[in-house]
């Protein structure tokens, strides 16, 4: 299915790119941006930013929608990985850092010490800087997202992707109720952080159903969501079913914002989860807590 004009971006060039790029391969991080093979790569690095992906790159899940890869063996953590992000935060001077992962469902808490880590270095070097994170649902484990959660992260993103007719096709190791269930548990344990979610467009979900989980979200405390264009990596991965018009993004972004009352819904054929993701420092400027 050929791309539609309002997908198409300039390939990423390497002097636009390459200091954040050259700055990662020196201290051996993983970003989302690369390894999910996004498309918004070129604009984000030659902004200076990135989402960095700690314990990959292989994941144990094997969503077929994902560009990650796939490796279910039983791997030991780094333990010099939270110290090395912690340099990369500081030296890119970020004001505001997405930290995820893949999934790491071969360990115990799912690798949330991992993020703990991660948090209390970010927190050391770069005590101003704004932390998101976008978890995995550490597979129903709610002692670990409380772990998670004692660090304190100002946004909690974990996202929903899809629509629950698909789930079996798209995310076959989710259950969209624990997705929803820990979104809720955070608002309720910790109100002071802001909640984040996004889901895909063009698998093979309708219009209605993309209402329906906006509605199923804001029903669950979320504060933020992201909706996007899917794009296959691969013919080994799902098929894009329908591209989704610039229109329709707009009128979800207008549903969400005006009818059920989110603090910010983006959406547009190339919003990723983390894009743009800086601006919640306006929301929480705007919205105290």
């Amino acid at each position: 299915m050929p791309k539609p004009g309002w997908l198409r971006v300039k390939a990423p060039q390497r002097e636009r790119i390459g200091q954040v790029a050259d700055l990662l391969q020196d201290l051996k991080l993983n970003t989302v941006c690369q390894e999910a093979s996004c498309p918004n790569i070129g604009e984000c690095f030659a902004g200076g930013t990135a989402t960095f992906l700690i314990m990959g790159p292989g994941c144990t899940r094997a969503c077929p929608y994902c560009d990650i890869d796939f490796d279910k063996s039983v791997r030991e953590l780094d333990p010099s990985e939270p110290e090395r992000l912690g340099e990369a935060v500081a030296r890119m001077g970020l004001s505001h850092v997405v930290i995820t992962s893949v999934n790491r469902d071969d360990l115990g808490d799912g690798g949330a010490s991992q993020f703990v880590a991660c948090i209390e270095q970010v927190r050391r070097r770069s005590p101003l800087t704004s932390i998101e994170l976008l978890i995995p649902d550490f597979c129903g484990n709610w002692d670990a997202l409380a772990a998670v959660m004692a660090g304190a992260p100002e946004v909690l993103n974990h996202n929903i992707e899809t629509v629950p007719r698909l789930y079996k096709q798209v995310r076959p190791q989710g259950i969209y109720s624990r997705s929803l269930e820990l979104l809720q548990r955070v608002r309720q344990g910790w109100p002071r952080t802001y909640t984040k979610s996004g889901l895909m467009g063009g698998l093979g979900e309708s219009d209605a159903e993309v209402w329906s989980v906006m509605a199923d979200l804001r029903e669950h405390s979320v504060d933020i969501v992201t909706i996007g264009q899917y794009l296959s990596p691969g013919p080994k991965h799902l098929a894009v079913d329908r591209f989704v018009t610039p229109e329709q993004f707009e009128a979800f972004r207008l549903y969400g914002e005006q009818e059920l009352g989110f603090l910010q819904v983006v959406s547009s054929p190339l919003t990723r989860s983390s894009y743009h993701a800086g601006e919640v420092q306006r929301l929480m400027r705007e919205h105290p807590r």
